[in-house]
């Protein structure tokens, strides 16, 4: 990473200073939050305003993708509208070390506080590799820990969620579930109370059970699984609140956790290392991380899939065959071989439409979803798959078009189009 000249985050900073984290993970922020209010920080997830790119197109190439506009708007936005001294806050800014334009959000972010006057304001870099250190942040082993329970239970809760929503008989049933065990696992991750790994398991059982428990009722409704870009696949601000209008046209959707990304990031990273000459011992870290990832991760799906209603993702081995016959597993710039892997296990799973989700101009997303479309029709010819693209100024409308023409897979069957004619429709 480039060293630019700004702001430190001291270690006086800690207790004074709130730090504001960006909209990503909806899932899972409040439960981050918890993790970082354990570790001595008080962190707040940046809210949604209206028209965040009218905040930060002014100070930006118009070429920047959709994460980048909205996060820089939403910063902008934050100081604009007084909620928090400016002597008061730092900016911290996730960086999972993917070769494109979003990687220089954090640049972005000091050189515009700069231009506005507001340079005091430290902005950290939240990465797993030691870059840009502030002397009053440190990802410390209890940080880490309560931030991996945070990322387990936010998989879980959103992924049983997901699978009981659309068939509960009475409305709402699962969304206090996730409510009420989202505040509960929030004071115990404060506190440290039930997140060592054996008590996280006896919590995943308690969870599974409850859900397990909302009345349902069967429904023919379609299903929808979605994937794409991290940050539009995830955030309700990058997606336009996919996730509410495919509620809203009686949709049964799912994404795969977050887990998966996290191991996928390390691996990545690992096999980059292996192509320069890294040396045993970085290799044996390497492996170790990964082998504790995939751990917990079995622990989620093991106790999901002892509920035979509930269906886990794939584990990180399988998911990584999975991709091997469309796209090789070198292929890790941005979410590279990953995305492959998630359509791959939503079909096996039984949905029969697949929103492939990114922001438009993104050139890693044309390589690594548009560019293995081909692909995925000819293995997958009786499944609906379509690419959903995201601008900061494209028409509400058009958009939706594009997914409602997603999900109506089962539309082009009743009217009769031939196979040939609904590929060339999904291209």
């Amino acid at each position: 990473m480039k060293e630019v000249d700004r702001a430190e985050f001291t270690k006086a900073m800690k207790s004074t200073h709130t730090i504001l984290l960006p909209n990503m993970l909806h899932y899972h922020n409040a439960l981050l939050q918890a993790a970082f209010a354990a570790a001595g920080y008080h962190v707040e997830i940046l809210s949604e305003e209206k028209n965040l790119p009218g905040y930060s197109l002014p100070y930006i190439s118009g070429d920047y993708c959709l994460p980048t506009v909205l996060i820089l708007g939403q910063v902008l936005a934050a100081l604009r509208f007084g909620r928090f001294s400016p002597d008061q806050i730092a900016f911290m800014e996730p960086q999972a070390g993917g070769a494109c334009r979003a990687g220089n959000i954090y640049n972005s972010i000091i050189e515009i506080l700069k231009k506005t006057g507001y340079s005091q304001i430290p902005v950290i870099s939240l990465n797993a590799f030691g870059n840009d250190r502030h002397p009053g942040f440190t990802i410390t082993p209890k940080l880490l820990f309560c931030a991996i329970a945070a990322v387990c239970f936010g998989d879980l809760l959103m992924t049983l969620y997901q699978q009981v929503r659309p068939y509960e008989r009475r409305k709402g049933d699962a969304k206090a579930c996730w409510e009420r065990w989202n505040r509960k696992l929030c004071e115990d991750i404060m506190t440290g109370k039930n997140i060592s790994r054996k008590k996280r398991k006896e919590q995943y059982r308690q969870i599974v059970r409850e859900f397990a428990q909302i009345p349902v009722e069967d429904r023919d409704i379609r299903r929808v699984g979605i994937t794409g870009e991290i940050y539009i696949k995830f955030s309700p601000i990058g997606n336009r609140h996919l996730e509410q209008f495919l509620q809203e046209q009686d949709c049964a959707y799912r994404m795969g956790g977050f887990v998966n990304y996290a191991i996928y990031v390390v691996d990545s990273e690992q096999e980059d290392q292996k192509l320069s000459g890294a040396g045993r011992i970085a290799q044996k870290a390497y492996d170790k991380v990964i082998r504790y990832l995939i751990r917990i991760q079995q622990d989620i799906n093991q106790t999901i899939a002892a509920e035979s209603r509930f269906l886990p993702d794939a584990d990180f081995a399988t998911m990584k065959e999975m991709a091997a016959p469309i796209i090789n597993k070198g292929c890790h710039t941005g979410d590279g071989w990953l995305i492959a892997a998630e359509v791959a296990d939503l079909v096996e799973k039984g949905y029969e439409n697949i929103l492939i989700v990114h922001p438009f101009g993104c050139l890693v997303s044309h390589v690594c979803e548009r560019g293995i479309m081909k692909k995925l029709h000819e293995r997958y010819p009786h499944v609906n798959i379509h690419t959903v693209e995201y601008d900061y100024d494209s028409a509400h409308t058009l958009r939706e078009s594009r997914i409602l023409l997603g999900i109506s897979g089962d539309t082009y069957k009743r009217i009769g189009l031939d196979e040939e004619k609904q590929r060339h429709l999904n291209n």
